[in-house]
């Protein structure tokens, strides 16, 4: 089964779209609040390459999307096979 990670921030707009979306679809995620969790932040850092990065990134399975793009997202999904085309 693939699996979507949430890396996300209490503070931040997109994040909570981004979780509206997902709940919208009906795709379970599992959401890693950076800031409240260190094991979150450094397995963020290590999925991008030690760079640093903004919220939200959201990791379909192995495909690692920065911000809310929905477009990329839906793709992945599909691609993935977590929604229907």
């Amino acid at each position: 089964m693939s699996q979507v990670i949430l890396y996300s921030a209490p503070w931040c707009a997109f994040c909570k779209t981004e979780k509206q979306y997902l709940d919208h679809l009906g795709v379970p995620f599992v959401v890693r609040d950076i800031e409240e969790d260190d094991g979150a932040m450094a397995e963020l850092l290590a999925k991008v390459g030690g760079e640093t990065s903004s919220v939200p990134v959201t990791d379909i399975d192995g495909t690692i999307i920065r911000g809310f793009d929905r477009i990329k997202i839906d793709a992945a999904l599909e691609e993935k096979g977590l929604v229907e085309k």
